[in-house]
């Protein structure tokens, strides 16, 4: 075999690799932070009320314990995330189990999901929304170079 024909399979074998490294990536998925908020949830007119106490577990490894008015965080990978929330609703009372599965949004990075929203059966749209970071407390303008203005002496 002659170097250019070596040449041109080893150029083809290499894109045949990539092409199987990423439709494995593809089904695996990319990897998402998911944002658990226990807050009230405003929806067409109806309120919906944060629980007393939730915990979400993935299997058996619980990924947050959420007060009222408090957000957890846990990272996924793939587009399937499964869950089970269990929600007490006041002080004292039995939990209640609810086996979650979501298929997550794939171009959002941080997602959003209002639990309270979510137990209550709403559409998808109401519960998910995407993380925005908000600017530092105190984030100032940028500092402009001085003009000529501000180099000539005013007290001459």
């Amino acid at each position: 075999m002659n170097r250019k024909k070596r040449a041109l399979l080893y150029r083809l074998g290499a894109v045949a690799l990539l092409i199987v490294i990423s439709a494995a990536m593809l089904w695996v998925g990319r990897g998402h932070t998911v944002y658990f908020d226990n807050k009230t949830l405003e929806y067409e007119g109806q309120s919906y009320p944060s629980f007393y106490r939730m915990t979400v577990k993935d299997g058996d490894a619980t990924v947050a314990k959420l007060a009222k008015r408090e957000r957890g965080m846990a990272d996924w990978m793939g587009q399937h995330f499964e869950m089970q929330v269990e929600v007490l609703t006041e002080k004292g009372a039995e939990p209640v189990v609810y086996p979650i599965k979501l298929e997550l949004p794939y171009g959002m990075d941080g997602i959003v999901v209002n639990l309270p929203g979510m137990v209550a059966g709403l559409p998808q749209q109401a519960w998910v929304s995407e993380f925005i970071p908000s600017e530092p407390q105190g984030a100032q303008e940028e500092e402009l170079p001085p003009t000529e203005e501000d180099l000539v002496p005013t007290d001459i």
